[in-house]
C-alpha cells in the first residue's frame, strides 16, 4: 500500500521534533513544508538530512521522492 501525505507527516513528526508541518502528494511523489526549531544555524542539506533521518528507511522503501522546504520557526514565521 502507497504511503499517504498523512503517513508521511506522522513519520516525519514522530522523529522529529516541528511546529509544522504540511505534506501533499500522489503516494509516490511528495512535497513538504516542514518548521523545526532543530533546523537553526543549520544549511539545507544538514535539515534535509534530519528529514531523512526521521524517515528512516521509508525513503528508500516507500517513498518514492520527497521535496522539501525546511524552515526555522523565524524563517516561517517571516514568510507568513
Amino acid at each position: 500500500m502507497l504511503p499517504t501525505p498523512e503517513d508521511i507527516r506522522g513519520y516525519i513528526a514522530n522523529g522529529l521534533e516541528c511546529e509544522h508541518i504540511e505534506v501533499t502528494g500522489d503516494g509516490a511523489h511528495f512535497e513538504a513544508i516542514i518548521v523545526s526549531p532543530h533546523f537553526e544555524g543549520k544549511r539545507p542539506i544538514a535539515r534535509h538530512q534530519l528529514v531523512y533521518k526521521a524517515l528512516g528507511d521509508r525513503m528508500r522503501e516507500e517513498i518514492h521522492a520527497l521535496s522539501m522546504r525546511t524552515l526555522t520557526p523565524e524563517e516561517y514565521k517571516a514568510q507568513n
